[in-house]
C-alpha cells in the first residue's frame, strides 16, 4: 500500500454563544462536556476525547486555535466544512453535534468512533473478501448519494477519510475540501483542483472544469479496487507518470476478482465522465445489490449553530485584514506535476536538450522571505527590481546580445508553508537567462526545498 498522501488540511467551523463556556471544579469542562485525553493533533487543532456529562456519551472534541486559523487564512475553509456538515445527517457520515467558541478557540463537538480508519484495516489485513468489501462499498455509496442529494461534493474520498465504528459500520469524515452546489459556476461545473492524486478523477486533473458527483464516484471506484486488491489501481512515485495512468485509466483488475466486481469497477473507472456509470445505475447493478440494505434514518435537525458568528465580533478586524491582505496566488498540487522540485539545472532543458525559457523551484520558507532573498541575490548581478505583491520584474542594467535581459518571477502558494517559485525569461537572450539562473541558484541554496533525489544528484 502506498504512503498516505495528505494534501492539504481540513477543518470545521461555526459558533455558539460564549456564555455557554464554563469551567468545572471537577476536571476541565467546555459547556456540558468534560475533556479527556488527546486523541489527535494537527497544525491548527487538537482532537480530544470528551464526555457529555448530561448523557454520558463519548464525543470527539476538536479544539481549533483561532489566531492560527486567521494567520494562515483558513477561515473560509473552516466555514465551508461546518456549513457542509450541518447539511448532512446520515448514519454513514460523521455527525456534527454542536459548535462553541471562546475568544481564542473554536470547539467542534463531533461523533466519536473507535474502529479507526478503513486505511488501517487494509494496511493491517490486506485485501478483503468480496462480501466484506461490498458491504463497505454499499455504505459508501449510500453516504455519497445522500451528500450529493444535499448539494455536497466531498472531493477527497479515500480510505484514510473513511472511519469505522464499533459495529464495523463505515463513517465518511473530513469535509475540509468539500464543495457546495453554490460554488458551481455558470457552466455547471466546479473548477478547483483538489483531492489526493491516487484517488482523483482524470477530469479534475485536466483543469477544464468537472462535475463534483461524477468525480466523487471515480474516487469510490478507486476505493472499491483497493478494498478488493489491497493496493492502488493507479500508483507511481513520478506524478507525471501517475497523471498519465489516471488519464488513460491504465489499470488491470486481478484475475481473482469476480466478473461482476471487475465489470462494475471498469464502468466506474471510465476516464470519460460522460460515459461513467452513475450512482442510480450502481444501485441497480447485480454485484452491488447482493445483500444490499438501504439506509433508514431520522433527519431531524437539532444542532445549535450560527455560521454568521463563527469568529465573533472580537475577531472582525482580523477577518477584514485577512480578506484585504495581499498574498501569493494559490497553486494546487496537480500544477506541480510537470514542474521542478529543486534547483536542478537540468530543468532548464527539455527532453531534446533544447534550452528552455522558464523553470521553477519549491521552498518551505515564507513568501516574504523568498522575495527578499531573490532581491538580495539579483542586485549584485546588476538587476533592477520592481515588485508588486508576490510578483517581481528583474531587469538587467547592462544590454546583452538581444538587449536587456528581463526576468519575471512569481511566488505561488501550494500550502500554508509550501511555495512554488516560477522564473521566466520575459525578454533577452536565452543563454544569458541560463547564466543568470545558475548564479541565482547558487545564492538561493538555503531557500530551496530539495527532494532526496535532488540531493543525491547534486551531492
Amino acid at each position: 500500500m502506498s504512503e498516505k498522501l495528505k494534501l492539504g488540511t481540513a477543518f470545521a467551523n461555526s459558533i455558539e454563544n460564549q456564555s455557554r463556556m464554563k469551567q468545572s471544579n471537577v476536571g476541565r469542562r467546555i459547556g456540558k462536556y468534560e475533556i479527556g485525553k488527546t486523541i489527535g493533533q494537527g497544525s491548527f487543532a487538537k482532537v480530544k476525547l470528551a464526555k457529555n456529562c448530561e448523557t454520558g456519551q463519548s464525543v470527539a472534541l476538536k479544539i481549533i486555535n483561532k489566531d492560527l486559523v486567521l494567520k494562515h487564512k483558513m477561515t473560509e475553509q473552516i466555514k465551508r466544512e461546518i456549513a457542509t456538515m450541518k447539511l448532512i445527517k446520515h448514519p454513514n457520515v460523521i455527525h456534527l453535534y454542536e459548535v462553541m467558541a471562546s475568544k481564542t478557540k473554536i470547539f467542534i463537538i463531533m461523533e466519536f468512533v473507535t474502529g479507526g480508519e478503513l486505511f488501517d484495516k487494509i494496511a493491517t489485513h490486506g485485501k478483503m473478501q468480496e462480501d466484506e468489501a461490498r458491504k463497505y462499498f454499499q455504505q459508501l455509496i449510500n453516504a455519497v448519494d445522500y451528500c450529493h442529494s444535499r448539494g455536497v461534493f466531498h472531493r477527497d474520498l479515500k480510505p484514510e477519510n473513511l472511519l469505522l465504528d464499533t459495529a464495523g459500520n463505515l463513517k465518511v469524515s473530513d469535509f475540509g475540501l468539500s464543495a457546495l452546489s453554490q460554488q458551481i459556476r455558470d457552466d455547471g461545473l466546479l473548477h478547483t483542483t483538489c483531492g489526493t492524486p491516487n484517488y482523483v478523477a482524470p477530469e479534475v486533473l485536466n483543469d477544464r472544469g468537472y462535475d463534483g458527483a461524477t468525480a466523487d464516484l471515480w474516487s469510490c471506484g478507486v476505493i472499491l479496487f483497493v478494498l478488493l486488491a489491497g493496493y492502488l489501481p493507479f500508483n507511481d512515485s513520478n506524478l507525471s507518470k501517475l497523471y498519465s495512468k489516471i488519464s488513460s485509466a491504465n489499470f488491470t483488475c486481478p484475475s481473482r476478482f469476480s466478473s461482476g466486481a471487475t465489470k462494475l469497477i471498469t464502468r466506474i473507472l471510465e476516464p470519460n465522465p460522460e460515459k461513467r456509470i452513475t450512482i442510480s445505475e450502481i444501485l441497480e447493478d447485480k454485484w452491488f445489490k447482493k445483500d444490499y440494505k438501504a439506509s433508514v434514518f431520522d433527519e431531524t435537525e437539532n444542532m445549535n449553530l450560527d455560521d454568521d458568528e463563527v469568529f465573533s465580533k472580537n475577531s472582525e478586524e482580523y477577518l477584514e485584514k485577512e480578506k484585504n491582505e495581499e498574498q501569493p496566488a494559490a497553486m494546487n498540487a496537480f500544477e506541480l506535476i510537470s514542474m521542478s522540485k529543486g534547483l536542478n539545472l537540468k530543468n532548464l532543458f527539455d527532453i531534446e536538450q533544447k534550452f528552455m525559457r522558464e523553470t521553477s523551484f519549491t521552498s518551505k520558507r515564507p513568501a516574504n522571505e523568498i522575495i527578499k532573498k531573490i532581491e538580495q541575490a539579483v542586485k549584485p548581478l546588476g538587476f533592477d527590481v520592481h515588485k508588486k505583491n508576490y510578483k517581481m520584474s528583474l531587469q538587467n542594467i547592462k544590454s546583452g546580445r538581444k538587449g536587456n535581459l528581463n526576468v519575471a518571477t512569481e511566488v505561488f502558494q501550494v500550502a500554508p508553508s509550501f511555495h512554488m517559485v516560477e522564473v521566466k525569461k520575459a525578454k533577452g537572450d536565452t543563454l544569458e537567462f541560463h547564466k543568470f539562473y545558475k548564479n541565482l541558484s547558487t545564492s538561493l541554496e538555503d531557500v530551496v526545498w530539495k527532494t532526496d533525489e535532488d540531493i543525491q544528484e547534486t551531492g
